[in-house]
């Protein structure tokens, strides 16, 4: 991210969890810009705004407690980047997991928020239940984007077991 993410730009985290890419990105755009960050679970939301606390960059962060299919009504403006981490929240209730349905609407949106040149990462889990289903849903999707208008890569260890995580990364074109 930090290689398509200046000072001034803004951008979003759709599922923010622990903070730590809320942190990162808050980092990224610097004083002037400006992140969204979403997420399902209070809990989440908590933990994110205490890591910004901390770092003395919570008024550069706008948390939204919700789910990341909102994105296009909350977001008002194009942005430099969006961060996605699939599955569920690390430390926190298993049974609550993004969704492919949820996932696809916000992929959906956050590509139509996309400046020219920005960059969409999207960390895939599949290896836990439910994982399965996102990892299909996410194949699908990222294979019929047209190629002229987004440039999409996978990336992953390939000395890993079947269910490892890996990541997708697509660019808007300029």
């Amino acid at each position: 991210m930090s290689q398509f993410i200046q000072p001034g730009d803004l951008a979003v985290d759709a599922t923010c969890g622990n903070g730590h890419d809320t942190l990162l990105l808050a980092n990224l755009v610097g004083p002037s810009g400006r992140v969204w960050a979403f997420d399902v679970q209070e809990r989440a939301i908590s933990a994110t705004s205490r890591r910004l606390g901390q770092a003395g960059m919570a008024e550069r962060v706008e948390l939204i407690l919700g789910g990341h299919e909102s994105l296009a009504e909350q977001v008002p403006t194009p942005v430099r980047g969006v961060m996605f981490n699939l599955g569920y929240l690390p430390g926190g209730d298993r049974s609550i997991i993004t969704r492919p349905k949820t996932t696809r609407t916000a992929l959906d949106q956050a590509l139509s928020l996309l400046l020219p040149g920005g960059i969409l990462a999207v960390t895939a889990y599949p290896g836990h239940a439910g994982g399965d289903c996102e990892e299909e849903m996410l194949r699908e999707w990222s294979a019929t984007l047209p190629q002229p208008l987004f440039h999409a890569w996978r990336m992953g260890q390939v000395n890993t077991p079947p269910g490892a995580p890996y990541l997708i990364l697509i660019q808007k074109a300029a």
